[in-house]
Protein backbone atom coordinates (compact mmCIF):
# COMPACT_ATOMS: atom_id res chain seq x y z
CA UNK A 1 0.00 0.00 0.00
CA UNK A 2 0.87 3.52 -0.75
CA UNK A 3 1.81 5.77 2.14
CA UNK A 4 -1.89 7.77 3.05
CA UNK A 5 -1.33 11.63 3.92
CA UNK A 6 -3.65 13.48 5.46
CA UNK A 7 -4.40 16.96 3.98
CA UNK A 8 -6.43 19.69 6.16
CA UNK A 9 -9.62 20.48 3.76
CA UNK A 10 -10.63 24.25 2.45
CA UNK A 11 -13.48 25.75 0.49
CA UNK A 12 -11.79 24.80 -2.73
CA UNK A 13 -11.69 20.93 -1.42
CA UNK A 14 -15.66 21.01 -1.78
CA UNK A 15 -16.37 18.38 -4.77
CA UNK A 16 -13.61 16.55 -3.43
CA UNK A 17 -15.56 16.50 0.25
CA UNK A 18 -19.07 16.19 -1.70
CA UNK A 19 -17.81 13.09 -3.77
CA UNK A 20 -15.82 11.17 -0.94
CA UNK A 21 -18.74 12.06 1.81
CA UNK A 22 -21.37 10.75 -0.32
CA UNK A 23 -19.25 7.71 -1.44
CA UNK A 24 -18.48 6.82 1.93
CA UNK A 25 -21.92 7.26 3.49
CA UNK A 26 -23.57 5.26 0.86
CA UNK A 27 -21.08 2.42 1.52
CA UNK A 28 -21.72 2.47 4.94
CA UNK A 29 -25.24 2.69 5.61
CA UNK A 30 -27.02 1.83 1.90
CA UNK A 31 -27.84 -1.41 2.72
CA UNK A 32 -29.19 -0.92 5.91
CA UNK A 33 -31.62 1.82 4.90
CA UNK A 34 -33.63 2.76 1.62
CA UNK A 35 -32.63 4.16 -1.23
CA UNK A 36 -35.16 7.21 -1.19
CA UNK A 37 -33.59 7.72 2.05
CA UNK A 38 -30.03 7.51 1.58
CA UNK A 39 -30.29 10.08 -1.73
CA UNK A 40 -32.15 12.22 0.24
CA UNK A 41 -30.39 12.51 2.73
CA UNK A 42 -26.80 12.57 0.60
CA UNK A 43 -28.39 15.73 -1.16
CA UNK A 44 -29.11 17.55 1.93
CA UNK A 45 -26.58 17.02 3.52
CA UNK A 46 -23.67 17.48 1.20
CA UNK A 47 -25.27 19.82 -0.56
CA UNK A 48 -22.95 22.28 -1.87
CA UNK A 49 -23.89 25.21 0.50
CA UNK A 50 -23.91 23.85 3.41
CA UNK A 51 -20.21 21.99 3.07
CA UNK A 52 -19.03 25.25 2.23
CA UNK A 53 -20.67 26.86 5.22
CA UNK A 54 -19.13 24.04 7.72
CA UNK A 55 -15.86 24.37 5.85
CA UNK A 56 -15.75 27.95 6.65
CA UNK A 57 -16.94 27.69 10.01
CA UNK A 58 -13.58 28.45 12.55
CA UNK A 59 -14.96 25.81 14.77
CA UNK A 60 -14.87 22.82 12.36
CA UNK A 61 -11.60 21.30 10.84
CA UNK A 62 -11.97 18.65 7.68
CA UNK A 63 -9.07 16.51 6.73
CA UNK A 64 -8.61 14.22 4.03
CA UNK A 65 -6.87 11.48 3.38
CA UNK A 66 -5.33 10.89 0.13
CA UNK A 67 -3.50 8.21 -1.51
CA UNK A 68 -1.65 9.38 -4.06
CA UNK A 69 -4.53 11.53 -5.81
CA UNK A 70 -7.09 9.61 -4.24
CA UNK A 71 -9.63 10.60 -1.62
CA UNK A 72 -9.81 7.70 0.71
CA UNK A 73 -11.34 8.78 3.85
CA UNK A 74 -12.38 11.96 5.60
CA UNK A 75 -11.94 13.19 8.78
CA UNK A 76 -14.68 16.43 10.54
CA UNK A 77 -14.06 17.96 13.71
CA UNK A 78 -15.96 20.45 15.57
CA UNK A 79 -15.01 22.59 19.13
CA UNK A 80 -16.96 25.04 20.90
CA UNK A 81 -20.26 26.63 19.49
CA UNK A 82 -19.77 24.36 16.42
CA UNK A 83 -20.23 20.75 18.27
CA UNK A 84 -23.45 19.57 17.60
CA UNK A 85 -24.29 19.09 20.51
CA UNK A 86 -22.76 19.22 24.08
CA UNK A 87 -21.05 22.18 23.17
CA UNK A 88 -18.56 22.17 26.10
CA UNK A 89 -15.38 24.31 25.78
CA UNK A 90 -13.38 21.51 27.31
CA UNK A 91 -14.60 18.78 25.00
CA UNK A 92 -14.35 17.95 21.00
CA UNK A 93 -16.35 16.54 18.81
CA UNK A 94 -15.39 13.77 16.25
CA UNK A 95 -18.41 14.35 13.99
CA UNK A 96 -17.40 12.32 10.94
CA UNK A 97 -14.47 9.66 10.24
CA UNK A 98 -15.39 7.84 6.66
CA UNK A 99 -13.43 5.61 4.98
CA UNK A 100 -14.03 3.99 1.50
CA UNK A 101 -14.92 0.36 1.89
CA UNK A 102 -11.79 -0.41 -0.26
CA UNK A 103 -9.55 0.84 2.39
CA UNK A 104 -11.69 -1.03 5.60
CA UNK A 105 -8.34 -2.73 7.43
CA UNK A 106 -6.05 -0.57 5.85
CA UNK A 107 -5.29 1.80 9.01
CA UNK A 108 -6.90 4.78 7.30
CA UNK A 109 -9.43 5.50 10.27
CA UNK A 110 -6.89 5.19 12.57
CA UNK A 111 -4.50 7.57 10.68
CA UNK A 112 -7.55 10.15 11.12
CA UNK A 113 -8.93 9.38 14.08
CA UNK A 114 -5.06 9.83 15.48
CA UNK A 115 -4.92 13.72 13.90
CA UNK A 116 -8.61 14.32 16.19
CA UNK A 117 -6.46 13.09 19.05
CA UNK A 118 -3.88 15.01 18.20
CA UNK A 119 -5.71 18.61 17.86
CA UNK A 120 -7.69 17.40 21.24
CA UNK A 121 -4.51 17.59 23.11
CA UNK A 122 -3.18 20.56 21.12
CA UNK A 123 -6.18 22.25 22.45
CA UNK A 124 -6.16 20.80 25.80
CA UNK A 125 -9.20 19.34 25.70
CA UNK A 126 -10.55 17.45 28.49
CA UNK A 127 -12.07 14.87 26.32
CA UNK A 128 -13.13 13.83 22.97
CA UNK A 129 -16.85 12.74 22.34
CA UNK A 130 -18.91 11.46 19.52
CA UNK A 131 -22.25 9.84 17.94
CA UNK A 132 -22.34 6.49 16.79
CA UNK A 133 -24.73 4.26 14.71
CA UNK A 134 -25.67 1.35 17.59
CA UNK A 135 -25.99 -1.00 14.85
CA UNK A 136 -22.27 0.34 13.20
CA UNK A 137 -20.49 -2.79 15.06
CA UNK A 138 -16.94 -1.57 12.90
CA UNK A 139 -16.95 1.73 14.40
CA UNK A 140 -18.35 0.84 17.62
CA UNK A 141 -15.56 -1.35 18.15
CA UNK A 142 -13.28 0.96 16.37
CA UNK A 143 -13.95 3.65 19.12
CA UNK A 144 -13.43 1.11 22.17
CA UNK A 145 -10.69 -0.21 21.03
CA UNK A 146 -9.29 3.19 21.24
CA UNK A 147 -10.72 4.02 24.82
CA UNK A 148 -13.78 5.37 24.26
CA UNK A 149 -16.83 4.16 26.34
CA UNK A 150 -20.31 5.29 26.12
CA UNK A 151 -22.48 7.57 28.33
CA UNK A 152 -25.42 8.21 26.27
CA UNK A 153 -28.01 7.58 23.51
CA UNK A 154 -29.33 9.76 21.03
CA UNK A 155 -31.72 9.92 17.84
CA UNK A 156 -30.02 10.20 14.62
CA UNK A 157 -33.12 11.07 11.91
CA UNK A 158 -32.39 9.49 8.28
CA UNK A 159 -35.25 10.99 6.71
CA UNK A 160 -38.18 9.77 8.27
CA UNK A 161 -35.92 6.81 10.02
CA UNK A 162 -34.92 7.48 13.85
CA UNK A 163 -32.25 5.27 14.68
CA UNK A 164 -29.95 5.36 17.62
CA UNK A 165 -26.81 6.93 18.15
CA UNK A 166 -24.60 6.05 20.93
CA UNK A 167 -22.69 8.57 22.35
CA UNK A 168 -19.35 7.61 23.05
CA UNK A 169 -16.79 9.86 24.46
CA UNK A 170 -12.93 9.91 25.70
CA UNK A 171 -11.14 11.25 28.61
CA UNK A 172 -7.88 13.08 27.91
CA UNK A 173 -6.68 13.71 31.41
Amino acid sequence: MTSIVLKKASAGDLETLQQIGKKTFYETFAKHNSEEEMQKYLSESFASEKLLKELNTPDSQFFIAWEEENPVGYLKINLGASQTELQDEASMEIERIYVKSSHHGKKVGQLLYDKALEIALQQQKKYIWLGVWEENKRAVSFYSKNGFTQFDKHIFRLGDEEQTDLMMKKVLE
